[in-house]
C-alpha cells in the first residue's frame, strides 16, 4: 500500500461555555476548538479526513505562572509543527506514517524545550485525520480496519513483549454497541438546583445542577475532582455523598480525580484515611472505582513512587493521566506499581491501543490487582472529536467513559444549522434535538448508543468542511 499526506490545513472556532468548568488550577468558560483537515492519497487516490479537539488552558502544561493566551499559542505551534511536518510524507502503512511523524515532533519538541504531552497533541490531530481520511478510503469503519490490522500496527515496536501479535489478539471482536456516561462533578458545579443563584441559573433546557443531571439522564457512574484542600474536599465528597444517595440510592459508583494536587503519596494515604475515618463516608468511598493522577506529572513517574505503593497494599487503584506523555509512561507506571492508564484521543490513538493490548497482555497473566484503562475526558463536544473518541473507547472495550462536554456546552447551539442539521440525521442515536431544534447528546439510563458511531469510518457519518464556519490558517502542497 502506498499513502501519502498530500496536504493539511488547520481551522479554528471560538467556543464558550454554558457553565464554568473548574478543573484543577484553571476554570474553563471559553474553549477553542481547532479542526485539522487532510488529504490524504492512498494507492494513488485523494480521501480527506478531519479531526477535531478543544485547546484546554492548563491541561498540557498544568502550570500556574503560565498566562492562558500564550498557552493558546503555544497548543497552537505544536498542531501546525505536526501538519507541516506531515505534508509530503509517505509511507506503505497508516503506522510507518505515524511513526515517522511521532518521532520528527519528538525531536523538534526536544529541540524547542516542549513537554511530551503537549507536543504529541499535535501529533494525535494528524494523526486522527490521517485514519479518518484511510478509513474513508478504504470503506471501513475504525474498529474493523484496527482489527483487521489495516492501519498496518506493529506492536512489537512499541511494547516488546506484544511481539508477533496484532491489536486483534487483544481486543474486543466487536466495539461496544453503547458506554456508561461518566458524569464529571467539577469543583464549582452546583449539586441541587437550590444551590444556584438566580443571577446564574441557565434557561437552555438542559440540566444544571448534579441532581437535575441525574435525574434528566439516569446517571450512575460520576468522577469527582478534588482540589487538593483536606478540609474542603472532604466536605464537598460528603455533600456529593448525600446527592448521589438520595437520587441514585445504592445505584451509583464514582471515580476521584487528583488533578495532581498531591506531592507524594504520604500526603494522599493520609488524606484517604481521614476518608475513610469519616463514618459518613465510609459505605460511600466503597463504590470508588479508581483515583486519577493524584500526584504531579513532575514526580509522578519518579522511582522512589515504587516504594510508596509497595508499602500500601490495601490502597485503592491508581491510574495516571496527564502523567502519560510518551510512549513509556505506561510500561514505566506498571513497573512501579500503578493499575493503569487513561485513553483520550489526544494522547494518541495508536499509542491508546497500543496501552489497551498490552495492559490486556498483562491482565489474561493473572496479576496480584486488576489492571485498568478509563475512558477520560476532554471536555469533548461533536461533531468530529467526540464522536472519534468513543469509536476509540468503543473498539478497545472501555465500558465507562466519562463525558463532560455535553455538560458544560449547550449541546452543538454553537455551530452552523446546516452542521446541526447534519449531526441530527447521520447521528439520531446519539444526538437528539432539543425544543430549541439545536442536538444535545442522548444519554438515557446513563448510557449513550454507539450504532452510528460504530458504523461510521471514523466516528463521523459525513464529511465535514470546516472551511465553511471557521476560521483557517492553510498550506499547499508543493
Amino acid at each position: 500500500m502506498n499513502i501519502r499526506v498530500c496536504e493539511g490545513d488547520l481551522h479554528l472556532l471560538n467556543l464558550h461555555t454554558r457553565m464554568p468548568f473548574k478543573y484543577g488550577i484553571a476554570t474553563m468558560t471559553h474553549m477553542p476548538m481547532v479542526f485539522v483537515r487532510v488529504a490524504l492519497e492512498v494507492n494513488g487516490r485523494v480521501s480527506l479526513g478531519v479531526s477535531a479537539d478543544v485547546l484546554p488552558p492548563k491541561w498540557f502544561t498544568k502550570d500556574p505562572a503560565r498566562d492562558v493566551a500564550d498557552e493558546l499559542y503555544e497548543m497552537l505551534d505544536v498542531i501546525e509543527t505536526a501538519v507541516e511536518t506531515a505534508e509530503g510524507l509517505h509511507a506503505s502503512s497508516v503506522f510507518d506514517l505515524w511513526l515517522h511523524l511521532y518521532d520528527s515532533q519528538a525531536a523538534w519538541a526536544t529541540a524547542e524545550h516542549k513537554p511530551a504531552l503537549l507536543a504529541h497533541f499535535g501529533t494525535s490531530l494528524v494523526e486522527r485525520a490521517v485514519m479518518d481520511a484511510f478509513c474513508r478510503a478504504v470503506a471501513k469503519p475504525f474498529h474493523r480496519a484496527l482489527l483487521d490490522n489495516d492501519f498496518g500496527l506493529r506492536l512489537g515496536e512499541l511494547r516488546g513483549e506484544l511481539g508477533g501479535f496484532t491489536p486483534a489478539a487483544w481486543l474486543p471482536a466487536q466495539p461496544h454497541p453503547e458506554v456508561i456516561v461518566r458524569h464529571t462533578v467539577g469543583l464549582a458545579d452546583p449539586l441541587t438546583d437550590a444551590a444556584i443563584a438566580d443571577s446564574e441559573r441557565l434557561h437552555d433546557g438542559l440540566p444544571q445542577s448534579l441532581a437535575a443531571s441525574i435525574r434528566a439522564y439516569g446517571l450512575h457512574h460520576f468522577k469527582l475532582k478534588l482540589s487538593g484542600d483536606f478540609a474542603g474536599d472532604a466536605e464537598r465528597l460528603e455533600q456529593v455523598a448525600r446527592v448521589l444517595r438520595a437520587e441514585c440510592g445504592d445505584d451509583f459508583a464514582f471515580t476521584l480525580d487528583g488533578n495532581e494536587q498531591f506531592k507524594s503519596f504520604a500526603e494522599f494515604r493520609e488524606f484517604w484515611e481521614a476518608l475513610r475515618a469519616n463514618e459518613s463516608l465510609k459505605s460511600f468511598l466503597e463504590r470508588l472505582l479508581f483515583v486519577e493522577q493524584p500526584l504531579h506529572r513532575a514526580v509522578a513517574l519518579e522511582s522512589g513512587i515504587a516504594g510508596a505503593l509497595a508499602e500500601w497494599p490495601e490502597r485503592p487503584p491508581f491510574i495516571i493521566d496527564e502523567s502519560d506523555g510518551e510512549l513509556a509512561s505506561l510500561p514505566t507506571a506498571l513497573a512501579l506499581g500503578y493499575d493503569g492508564t487513561s485513553h483520550k484521543n489526544c494522547k494518541g490513538v495508536i499509542k491508546g491501543i497500543a496501552n489497551r493490548c498490552l495492559l490486556e497482555h498483562r491482565q489474561r497473566q493473572k496479576p496480584k490487582r486488576p489492571l485498568l484503562m478509563s475512558g477520560e475526558d476532554l471536555c469533548n463536544v461533536g461533531p468530529v472529536a467526540l464522536l472519534q473518541d468513543l469509536a476509540v473507547c468503543a473498539a478497545l472495550g472501555i465500558k465507562s467513559v466519562e463525558r463532560n462536554g455535553h455538560h458544560y456546552n449547550a449541546g452543538l447551539s454553537q455551530f452552523p444549522r446546516g452542521v446541526q442539521t447534519q449531526v441530527l440525521e447521520a447521528h439520531g442515536d446519539l444526538y437528539q434535538a432539543t425544543p430549541a431544534g439545536w442536538p444535545t447528546l442522548a444519554i438515557r439510563h446513563g448510557r449513550v448508543a454507539l450504532g452510528s458511531v460504530n458504523e461510521a469510518a471514523f466516528g463521523v457519518r459525513f464529511l465535514l468542511n470546516p472551511g465553511e464556519f471557521t476560521h483557517a490558517d492553510e498550506w499547499d502542497c508543493d
